[in-house]
């Protein structure tokens, strides 16, 4: 028997900054305010890849490239119909026709193959994660809220796991567990609607190959900024918490998750690229504190 020997010969450089601050005041007696924010910028690329000679081909060497860095074919439209097909470069992922992922021939050979690869998009891992907050106080009333967010990331809709028609455990013979989400079925390419750009190609009860590679067409910003929490209370005076034997008795109303800003509108950007996945829960409290 013989292994293959294992070396590791890549190098790469990571490097970026954090940034965190705090801010305090009290303006009076009766009003107080505190603020935090943080910043986080981290990138990272190959300095070394065990690749082969790309000189002919740069687009496909991952030397520069960020580690977490997706390479996929550049989607130019759908597929108007089987005529356009047959007059397009052969796309090398298995049967296909109208309505289907229509790909660019970067390298001008005539198909679509993995030559024609290219870096698309952000990382996956986001470069940028921050947050910011405050918490404010007049009197007997308190209010705090915090923000946080990411940038210059990508994900893309995950073309298998949301399928229509579809089984997604895998299992030979089991009956279709996906159904055909609204979105899709208010946006796909048809016989009687062939809109070119629509969200999702033509509707079919099997994965279609072509449309499943990595692409630009399912590519989506993963940028986002959440209000992650928010609370407001009410503390009620010495005076009557003594009447009542405690300490201090404060009530408040809380949230988490209610607010979240994106470009992406199909379902929370932070759930990826399969929404049919568990959702992001907003949660709403209504609570009391008491110290004896």
């Amino acid at each position: 028997m013989q292994a293959s020997p294992q070396a590791n010969i890549g190098e790469a450089l990571g490097e970026g900054i954090d940034l965190s601050v705090d801010y305090n005041k009290s303006i009076n007696k009766d009003l107080w305010f505190t603020a935090r924010a943080n910043f986080t910028y981290a990138t990272s690329k190959y300095k070394v890849f065990e690749e082969v000679d790309n000189s002919l081909t740069p687009w496909l060497s991952r030397i520069g490239q960020p580690i977490s860095q997706q390479f996929g074919y550049v989607a130019e439209r759908l597929f108007v119909d089987d005529a356009e097909v047959e007059n397009s470069p052969v796309q090398t992922f298995g049967e296909y026709a109208g309505g289907d992922i229509k790909y660019k021939d970067i390298n001008k050979d005539g198909k679509i193959s993995s030559l024609d690869m290219v870096p698309i998009g952000y990382p996956t891992q986001p470069e940028v994660i921050y947050g910011f907050g405050f918490s404010s106080g007049y009197r007997n009333f308190d209010l705090s809220m915090f923000f946080q967010g990411l940038a210059r990331g990508s994900f893309w809709i995950d073309a298998v796991n949301t399928s229509p028609f579809l089984d997604t455990d895998g299992i030979a013979g089991t009956i279709s567990k996906n159904a055909l989400l609204q979105v899709y079925a208010d946006n796909h390419w048809s016989e009687e609607d062939r809109n070119i750009y629509a969200l999702w190609p033509r509707l079919s009860d099997r994965l279609i190959a072509n449309n499943t590679q990595r692409n630009t067409w399912f590519m989506r910003d993963g940028s986002f900024l959440r209000l992650k929490s928010v609370e407001f209370g009410y503390t009620l005076s010495e005076r009557f918490s003594r009447q009542i034997h405690v300490t201090n008795l404060r009530l408040y109303l809380s949230g988490t998750n209610l607010l979240t800003f994106s470009k992406f509108n199909l379902w929370d950007p932070e759930m990826g690229g399969n929404g049919l996945g568990y959702p992001i829960q907003k949660v709403y409290n209504i609570g009391i504190q008491l110290s004896f």
